[in-house]
């Protein structure tokens, strides 16, 4: 039996869960809190009950204002909105037409203690400094002020394609969890599908003209009573993570759920996001961690550039849904996956179903049978691509190089060369021997022109062999039958060759392409381990830039107080608007500007200069294309700049202050 001391022992909390709770805290009392108003669908009272509990508030002596409400016609909504100060909308013109919008800037100026802003989900204006509303409410937030906020279920990232399946309607504005696991409070606002649909047939949600429509399209009652519970599972999911944060802080004893660690493996395919999103709902219902992984084979570089960014979305999809993303490089995607699970403690993992005939599948095999035969005790979830999803492959380059034709006359010109050499030595080499000839010319075709140009040698031998060198000579006809074996053998054999040096091939351009990244990074850490100023270590950090990604850049450090620019490239023009980008990413300490979803419509993509610290300033750089985007592996790689900039600055500063 136990001693109570050694029971009390037993049932002290977790350190680093008091010490994560704590760093929580601190970091709340700087940043304002978040209540969301959360719905199944609109019409149930979203707007109408923020509005109530703002007068709440506004009677305990709380400055409140109203950001921004959409009453759409509700006289109810308009009456409660009488009494609430109103922060004046911004107006921009986009194509002509005259739009509003809510005035950032205005609120930030204000500071209320409380601000409403109605439809979170909701997508900015063009010219608007985020691409979305939350990521307004973010910096308000960021900026110590309290936010009230409405928003729908069908609006939740990883809840996009449930919605759509129960609907048919797929929903283009969406946000992340990560906004609703960081929301201080939830209430959920729930109203009867009977007594929604009669609210809807008088009026009181939409137009009639309007209202007939939706409830024959979208308000049909067994959607209604399917979203229903679908936010209701949701902000159960929520209220059992609090409720086990709470048990852990306190060491209170029960049930505890077994630790458990998702992998979803994601492809170029239409098939990521629908995994992504699966991975993150099993994710919250067993209160697991997850990550998402791509592995990068040497096939990659033959994607079309269309994969290679769906690729690239699917990771930046999977950071925002709160998974670990990680690319790794292999030559076999289900070793690798399974290397890397067994490494990192994986227990599920979830892989979407193959795309390929079946008949590819018994020929090149499958990496979902490879995964279950060789993941033990891992279990291994496939999900299917549904009805709603094309079941094709991702478009990849063709095998052959950029000029065909030209592969083509080569292929038959060493065959002729190879043919005339063994006429000419006929009497000196054996059939045997002159075969041998032109398996090396399949192979050097293979290697200089790729697979298809050495299956067309293989073929091109066979009928060369069998005209010049097999009896009755200068005929196809055969005074020997087994011959038609060593035709067929010779074929087999010659495009095995071919395949088996191409795929070769192709390792060694994808391992040439990533030791040129990895000297890359040695070279730029050995030049900034030199480098005694800040100028030496931009202009290093420039000239690789300009090396490895032919980007033109430039660099903001503080002094005095304001932004100064440092190491620009001769062809890079800076304005005023750029330094003023610079300088929120500066202040917010987040990636901004070019293919982001921040001040998107900047020339420019803006990366901190991490430090502990804090920032220290900013690294700048200028695309090629106009209107392009940044691949994971080249973001990853301006990262890796960044951070070893940062590094290399704060040791500067450090030798400076001694």
């Amino acid at each position: 039996m136990p001693t109570p001391a050694e029971c009390r022992q037993d049932q002290r909390p977790d350190p680093d869960t008091i010490l994560a709770c704590v760093q929580k805290e601190e970091l709340q009392k700087k940043r304002g809190k978040l209540k969301i108003f959360l719905g199944y669908i609109a019409g149930v009272g979203k707007t109408y009950e923020m509005l109530k509990a703002a007068h709440l508030r506004k009677d305990e002596g709380i400055d409140v204002r109203i950001g921004y409400i959409e009453p759409h016609g509700r006289h109810e909504t308009e009456v409660l909105m009488e009494g609430l100060p109103v922060i004046p909308l911004r107006t921009n013109e986009y194509h002509g037409v005259k739009l509003t919008e809510m005035d950032l800037d205005a609120i930030l100026t204000a500071h209320p203690q409380l601000v409403l802003v109605d439809e979170l989900a909701h997508t900015n204006i063009p010219g608007s400094r985020h691409l979305k509303r939350y990521q307004d409410v973010e910096e308000l937030l960021a900026a110590g002020i309290d936010v009230y906020s409405t928003l729908n279920v069908q609006h939740i990232e990883s809840l996009n394609d449930v919605v759509a399946r129960i609907t048919g309607v797929i929903i283009k504005e969406k946000i992340p969890d990560r906004v609703i696991d960081e929301a201080t409070e939830i209430e959920v606002v729930d109203l009867a599908p009977p007594e929604l649909l009669q609210r809807l047939r008088e009026g009181k949600v939409y137009v009639p003209e309007m209202a007939a429509r939706a409830i024959e399209q979208f308000f049909n009652e067994g959607n209604l009573y399917a979203l229903r519970e679908l936010v209701l599972r949701r902000a159960a999911e929520r209220v059992d993570t609090q409720m086990l944060a709470y048990m852990q802080t306190r060491s209170i004893p029960g049930p505890w759920p077994v630790g458990e660690y998702l992998l979803v493996c994601i492809g170029p395919g239409p098939l990521a996001e629908r995994l992504i999103r699966t991975a993150r709902r099993q994710a919250d219902r067993i209160n697991a961690h997850w990550c998402a992984i791509y592995i990068e084979t040497p096939a990659h570089h033959r994607l079309s550039r269309e994969a290679k960014e769906q690729v690239d979305r699917s990771l930046q999809m999977a950071e925002k849904l709160g998974a670990t993303t990680i690319s790794l490089f292999g030559l076999n995607v289900a070793n690798t996956v399974i290397e890397y699970a067994r490494q990192h403690n994986v227990t599920r993992i979830i892989i979407g179903k193959t795309l390929r005939p079946r008949w590819q599948e018994f020929v090149f095999g499958s990496v979902v049978d490879q995964l279950i035969h060789n993941s033990g005790p891992i279990d291994v979830y496939v999900i299917s691509s549904g009805k709603d999803m094309p079941e094709k492959p991702a478009d990849a380059e063709p095998l052959l190089p950029a000029s065909p034709p030209r592969d083509y006359v080569d292929s038959l010109t060493l065959v002729v060369a190879v043919t005339i050499f063994g006429w000419v030595f006929h009497p000196l080499i054996s059939p045997v021997n002159q075969l041998m000839f032109y398996l090396l010319a399949v192979v050097v075709i293979a290697f200089k022109r790729g697979l298809r140009p050495a299956i067309f040698t293989s073929i091109l031998g066979v009928i060369a062999f069998d005209f010049f060198f097999v009896p009755p000579y200068l005929t196809f006809r055969l005074s020997d039958t087994q011959y038609l074996v060593t035709f067929v053998v010779i074929l087999i054999v010659g495009s095995l060759i071919s395949m088996l040096v191409a795929s070769a091939r192709r390792h060694a351009d994808a391992a040439q392409i990533r030791e040129k990244e990895t000297g890359t990074l040695y070279a730029l850490s050995q030049d900034l381990a030199g480098a005694t100023d800040a100028a030496t270590i931009m202009n290093a950090v420039g000239r690789h830039v300009r090396e490895i990604f032919q980007w033109e850049s430039v660099f903001f450090l503080p002094e005095n107080g304001l932004l100064a620019v440092h190491a620009q490239s001769p062809g890079l023009v800076i304005d005023g608007d750029d330094i003023a980008v610079a300088t929120w990413t500066f202040q917010h300490g987040t990636i901004a500007g070019y293919d982001t979803d921040t001040l998107h419509g900047s020339k420019l993509r803006y990366i901190p200069l991490l430090s502990s610290r804090g920032v220290l300033g900013i690294m700048a750089v200028q695309p090629a294309e106009p209107n392009g985007v940044i691949t994971y592996e080249q973001s990853r790689i301006l990262t890796a700049f960044a951070n070893q900039a940062a590094l290399a600055l704060e040791r500067v500063n450090l030798a400076k202050s001694a």
